[in-house]
C-alpha cells in the first residue's frame, strides 16, 4: 500500500506551514503527522541541501507519494525542481503538486508540464539577460562609468606614480596618501611604474 508524505516549507520563522498542511488535507490526501515534513529554510537553498528534505529522501520508498502545495517547495528554480522530481522518480515516488491541479509530476502529463515550465523559465532568464545587456550598452553610450571608483583622484595618482618612480616604498606612499597598500600596488601594476634608484638601493 502506498504511503503518502507531505513536504511543507516556509522561508522565515514568522511564517507557518499550517496553511500548507490544511491545503493538502483539504485536497483529499490523508497524511499522518509522522509523514508530514515541515521546515523553515530559504527558497534559494537547493532542495537537496535542506536538512528536512534531505531527511525525507531517506524515508521515501518505491510507490510512495509526495505531496506539495507549490512547485517552489521542491526547488529554488525550474532546473532545481526538475532535478528534484527526477531524483524522486528514480526512487519510484510519485510527486503531486496542488498548484498544478494535483497532477503527478512523474506522469507523462506531469513531465510535459514540467518541460513547459522549464522552457518558460529559460525564456524569462534569457529575456532578463538581454534587457540587462541592452541597459548596460545604453548607459555606457550615455557616458556612465561602471565598477568601483578609484580611491585616488587623477592628480593624486600622478603623485603616487612620481613617488613610486622615485623609489619611495609602497607602505610609506600609502600612509602619506591615506589609502591602502593594495590601492598603491594596483596603481603601480596598471601604470607600469618602475621603482627608482632609492628602492634599488634599500633592501
Amino acid at each position: 500500500m502506498s504511503r503518502v508524505f507531505a513536504y511543507c516549507r516556509v522561508s522565515t520563522s514568522d511564517q507557518t506551514t499550517d496553511n500548507q498542511v490544511m491545503e493538502i488535507e483539504g485536497a483529499g490526501f490523508n497524511v499522518t503527522k509522522q509523514r508530514t515534513v515541515t521546515e523553515t529554510v530559504s527558497g534559494s537553498v537547493p532542495a537537496i541541501d535542506r536538512k528536512g528534505f534531505s531527511g525525507l529522501l531517506d524515508k521515501l520508498e518505491n510507490d510512495d507519494v509526495l505531496v506539495v502545495t507549490k512547485l517552489d517547495r521542491l526547488g529554488r528554480n525550474a532546473m532545481d525542481v526538475r532535478s528534484t522530481v527526477e531524483k524522486l522518480e528514480a526512487l519510484g515516488v510519485r510527486v503531486h503538486c496542488l498548484a498544478l491541479g494535483g497532477v503527478n509530476l512523474t506522469s507523462p502529463a506531469g513531465k510535459m508540464t514540467m518541460q513547459v515550465i522549464a522552457a518558460v523559465a529559460e525564456f524569462e532568464r534569457d529575456l532578463l539577460i538581454e534587457r540587462t545587456q541592452s541597459g548596460l550598452k545604453r548607459a555606457k553610450a550615455e557616458g556612465k562609468v561602471f565598477g568601483r571608483p578609484m580611491a585616488l583622484k587623477s592628480d593624486q595618482q600622478a603623485e603616487v606614480v612620481k613617488r613610486l618612480e622615485a623609489g619611495i616604498p609602497v607602505a610609506q606612499i600609502a600612509r602619506d596618501m591615506d589609502t591602502s597598500r593594495q590601492t598603491i600596488m594596483r596603481l603601480r601594476a596598471s601604470t607600469g611604474a618602475s621603482p627608482g634608484p632609492l628602492l634599488s638601493v634599500v633592501k
